[in-house]
């Protein structure tokens, strides 16, 4: 499937729906509006974007603490 729900989203990452929106309005997750009434989709592969980023950014907060703490 092309594109999600953001339904679909929050079931992905074990989120509310209000929480997948509110990745959207912030920029975080790229979103599409379709339809006469502008329904949110968001492409499986910017879904997939968006996790691996967070990924990083997790890896990087926790390389940040560790060497905070190293320099204790």
């Amino acid at each position: 499937m092309r594109f999600l729900t953001l339904a679909d989203v929050a079931e992905t990452l074990n989120i509310s729906s209000a929480q997948a929106y509110a990745l959207v309005r912030s920029g975080d997750l790229r979103a599409i509006k379709v339809g006469g009434r502008g329904q949110w989709r968001v492409e499986a592969t910017e879904l997939e974007a968006y996790i691996e980023r967070a990924y990083q950014q997790t890896a990087q907060s926790l390389d940040a603490a560790k060497h905070s703490s190293d320099l204790r």
